[in-house]
């Protein structure tokens, strides 16, 4: 061990550490890290962590965290210590992911179709068109390829044997990958030797792939189609990688008072007048696209949108109604899901999942509170669950009453005890964090995924909860060829 990392303790008797093995010897692939920084005392690394924060500041790489007294502006927590992934761990996860979006695009196909898979009770039917994310406004409407999800975040976790599981998919407009990218930099600038002792795959073509997965969808035979990307403006809390992205891109950075409907067709205001716009990367939720057809007090969306989606004359990205495959409670049917339409076992499993409005799931959860983690449907960032080992008797009991109030919306799942990875973030202490990992899928003509993703952490001691408005923060993450 190096000296820097002298002082690291890896409880490998309760969790899976990303670094030591259970005997103590670090895994092989973490061989020339700890080499390098062996080399370096704690002054050092803190040295280099004040490079990042310089680039950091200076980047504006920020994330809003709503209902803060002191402000909601925060520059984005990141841990030096890089995750390392070797190149066969990283063909597991990719094949796994690509069997799995596969999966879920027939799915959405299906249900937006013939509906097929609940004509044979595959899953229930009233779980599909009792979902809040479910549109029935279109069902029978095909987007260009067939193709619903474009961009997708499947967060994945490693449980103490240290193998690989889905956490759950975020199928709607996931968020990080800006935050993938300027880890990257960032950590270039910090150990740019480090680049030269390992084989790192690269991860800084995304925006290119994002935009050529974009100009693939357009619902038109234009040779260069106009992609936009849309906004919910400056107070939204990825408004940083809303306008990294269309940067990045070379595209415009759109808000829905930017945009209007005319004919059915989809236009830009710009200097030179109305230019046509085919494909729209949205980051605004469904139920704001449009105040003609979802709600109409949303300032944020565009009024005739939807109707010019219809009628195929502009691309959405993602489409309209994916949410209802990222539902937690859908989430429990992806194995079924997989096998139904691709006839396959799933590479990457599930997490155990008991669902409340199941009578005999429902009595479990509710005698077990104390231990699982009860998560609401549609919440996400870490908001509307209860860590049971973590809460009260009284959080336990107002829980119980949501639950039995409205079963559909709650689902369960063991306490998983995440893996860990070491962390130093706060300049005074290495300690074990737990860690996930969210990698980026893209799905135009073919499937490409980065090699990586955001690497989450759980900066607070102790915490299961890697989401950055709950105090998480990430790490740059390297695919390895050894």
């Amino acid at each position: 061990m190096s000296r820097f990392f002298e002082r690291y303790e890896a409880d490998t008797s309760h969790f899976f550490d990303e670094v030591i093995a259970p005997d103590g010897i670090p895994r092989s692939h973490y061989d020339k890290l700890l080499h390098r920084f062996g080399k370096f005392s704690i002054d050092d690394v803190k040295a280099r962590r004040e490079v990042v924060n310089i680039f950091f500041r200076n980047q504006g790489i920020t994330f809003t965290v709503y209902g803060e007294e002191e402000g909601v502006e925060r520059i984005f927590p990141f841990d030096l210590i890089p995750r390392v992934v070797p190149a066969n761990e990283w063909h597991t996860i990719e094949k796994g992911l690509v069997q799995r979006i596969t999966a879920l695009n027939e799915f959405l196909y299906d249900i937006y179709h013939t509906q097929k898979i609940l004509k044979d009770k595959i899953i229930p039917p009233e779980l599909i068109l009792g979902s809040q994310h479910f549109r029935r406004e279109f069902v029978g409407v095909t987007p260009p390829l067939g193709v619903y999800i474009h961009v997708t975040g499947s967060d994945i976790i490693r449980d103490r044997e240290g193998n690989y599981l889905v956490l759950e998919d975020n199928l709607r407009t996931p968020s990080g990958v800006s935050y993938m990218l300027q880890n990257r930099q960032a950590m270039k600038r910090a150990f740019p030797v480090l680049f030269d002792k390992y084989k790192i795959r690269p991860i800084e073509n995304y925006p290119q792939e994002l935009l050529r997965t974009l100009q693939e969808i357009t619902p038109n035979s234009r040779r260069e189609p106009n992609v936009v990307v849309l906004t919910p403006g400056i107070y939204n809390s990825a408004y940083f990688e809303h306008s990294f992205l269309a940067r990045q891109m070379g595209v415009e950075l759109t808000e829905g008072k930017d945009l209007v409907v005319n004919d059915n067709k989809v236009y830009t205001r710009t200097t030179r007048g109305l230019e046509r716009v085919d494909v729209i990367y949205r980051r605004v939720d469904d139920a704001f696209l449009d105040p003609l057809v979802f709600r109409p007090d949303s300032k944020l969306g565009v009024a005739g949108l939807v109707n010019a989606y219809r009628k195929g004359n502009v691309t959405l990205a993602n489409a309209i109604g994916t949410g209802v495959a990222d539902d937690k409670v859908i989430y429990s049917f992806v194995p079924a899901i997989i096998k139904y339409y691709l006839g396959e076992d799933p590479i990457l499993q599930n997490v155990p999942t008991w669902l409340a409005s199941n009578p005999s799931d429902l009595k479990y959860i509710l005698e077990n509170l104390g231990s699982l983690v009860v998560k609401a449907a549609n919440e996400s960032g870490g908001y509307g669950m209860l860590i049971g080992p973590e809460s009260t008797i009284e959080q336990q009991e107002n829980f119980a009453e949501l639950i039995v109030a409205n079963p559909r919306n709650y689902i369960a799942q063991p306490t998983i005890s995440l893996s860990r990875h070491p962390s130093f973030y706060n300049d005074t202490d290495l300690y074990g964090c737990h860690i996930d990992l969210r990698p980026y899928v893209l799905y135009g003509k073919t499937v490409t995924i980065v090699p990586g993703g955001l690497t989450r952490v759980a900066l607070k001691r102790g915490s299961l909860v890697v989401n950055s408005s709950q105090g998480g923060g990430s790490k740059d993450t390297w695919v390895v060829d050894e």
